[in-house]
């Protein structure tokens, strides 16, 4: 990057940090770092939702993938509709009403201590692989544009992050959530029109070369379960989705931060809408990208090869773009990154305060120690993020292997969730049992092909649908030991 690019990155980066302390006089209490002081307008909590939907790997993952096949990742988002109604009419409801800052309350009023302890752990363990993961990523790309060290990227972007967060609260958090969201979708339109602007025959080349190689195929519409088909994201889609929107601690808490659960949900049905364009917005950049390259009827050989695909976007807007225009592009795929890292930061040690050390430690202790407890939790999360960040550098197939872990861990937690929402009986044993099979089911799905071969049963799906059957196990299962035992009391 040049001088101008570089000032204009920093410029964003100081600026976030800056707005984000300024909330730190609002930030006297706990419940004003966990909840706010419910004067945050619906379109802020609204755009937060969003941003911390969007995280630096859609930035560029998905530009990526529309430039490698076609537009099949966007039936993921055409999902969001299915889910997010569910959600509003289901969930939100349930959490305004139980009122607590943990989304994981509900457990331990459902089915006892031991599923909120479950749920919660499985939520901290997951927030942090999310921080490491996308720490990383971000640092791999500023690396690959500016050749700066991938330590030290990690390192200054965790603490920035952390700073802000910490010292506004969820103010803070939101605040530069949703102007994150706007510079990101800025960002985006830039590079739309810059790529429209350059093409040879004018923009109408995009659409004419996308239309010949097939660019905007959303996938097989077969009933391969194998493959990624157009039935298979869809359904996949809908239950991660309901994931996220339903039971994630860093949505649930912005449910609860506004005055009115109308309010609540209506930013939260806006907030996972607003997602569907957008990423056919990331999705089209791909597709012009493609058309750009092959308009002029040279690949770059760096970009060269189907694993090189996710590399496409950075080095257009190193390359290609105009000075200044390159360094608020990179802030932008930052922003995408910061408000997904600086959500985790505040909503784990909402977690921990909320499900740990007011329950199990000190349950009556002035909201000074509250504060200090909160503090202390954001700080430790910070660090451990940024080590495993750090960790990914050198031992990189480890954590993969770990990430595999967590996601058999958020499959148990959605079906728990499900089961104690939608059955009527109070009973832990069905509850266990549920778990119990759902999770077999899912590390049957995810280890079927390394224990058992290719040919095996477990190996004819795709990965996408282990946390759908896993999910269904639990409810099923649950479902129908309940009918069977006599409820307690």
């Amino acid at each position: 990057m040049n001088t101008l690019d570089i000032i204009v990155f920093f410029a964003y980066i100081i600026g976030i940090a800056l707005f984000g302390g300024s909330f730190a006089k609002k930030n006297k209490t706990s419940a004003s770092y966990t909840l706010g002081n419910q004067d945050i307008p619906s379109w802020v909590v609204t755009m937060s939702i969003f941003a911390t939907f969007v995280s630096s790997i859609s930035y560029l993952a998905l530009p990526g993938n529309a430039f490698q096949s076609n537009w099949n990742a966007l039936v993921f988002s055409l999902s969001l509709p299915i889910a997010t109604l569910i959600a509003v009419k289901y969930f939100v409801p349930l959490y305004r009403k139980i009122n607590s800052p943990s989304a994981y309350t509900f457990m331990e009023q459902r089915f006892g201590s031991w599923a909120r302890i479950y749920v919660s752990v499985c939520y901290l363990l997951t927030q942090l692989m999310r921080i490491g993961t996308i720490l990383y990523l971000l640092a791999l790309t500023l690396n690959a544009i500016t050749g700066w060290d991938i330590a030290t990227i990690i390192i200054f972007t965790g603490i920035i992050v952390a700073v802000y967060s910490m010292l506004g609260g969820i103010s803070a958090v939101l605040w530069t959530d949703a102007i994150q969201g706007i510079i990101l979708i800025v960002g985006a339109l830039v590079c739309i029109a810059f790529m429209f602007y350059s093409m040879p025959e004018g923009p109408m080349q995009v659409f004419t070369i996308a239309n010949e190689n097939d660019k905007f195929s959303l996938g097989s519409f077969d009933l391969n379960l194998s493959e990624p088909t157009f039935w298979v994201v869809l359904v996949y889609g809908v239950f991660i989705n309901l994931q996220n929107f339903g039971i994630d601690q860093n949505y649930v808490q912005r449910y609860m931060v506004l005055k009115s659960d109308k309010e609540a949900q209506k930013s939260a049905l806006i907030g996972g809408l607003i997602y569907l364009p957008i990423s056919a917005l990331f999705l089209f950049i791909g597709t012009s990208l493609f058309a750009y390259y092959n308009s002029a009827d040279t690949l770059p050989e760096a970009l060269q090869g189907l694993s090189k695909a996710d590399r496409v976007f950075p080095h257009f807007i190193v390359n290609a773009l105009p000075m200044g225009i390159t360094g608020l592009l990179i802030a932008s795929i930052f922003a995408a990154g910061m408000s997904t890292i600086s959500t985790s930061f505040n909503s784990s040690s909402t977690v921990f305060l909320t499900d740990y050390y007011n329950k199990y430690f000190k349950q009556n202790i002035s909201d000074k120690k509250r504060m200090q407890v909160l503090y202390i939790a954001s700080a430790v999360i910070s660090i451990l993020g940024i080590g495993i960040a750090i960790a990914m550098i050198n031992v990189k197939s480890a954590l993969d292997a770990w990430w595999k872990l967590s996601s058999i861990f958020s499959g148990g937690m959605l079906g728990l969730f499900l089961l104690g929402i939608f059955t009527k009986k109070k009973n832990t044993t069905s509850a266990i049992i549920g778990m119990i099979a759902g999770i077999l089911v899912i590390l049957w799905l995810t280890l079927s092909e390394q224990i058992f071969g290719s040919d095996s049963i477990g190996a004819s799906f795709h990965t996408y649908l282990t946390i759908v059957f896993g999910t269904m196990a639990i409810f099923l299962v649950g479902f129908l030991v309940s009918s069977f035992l006599k409820p307690k009391n």
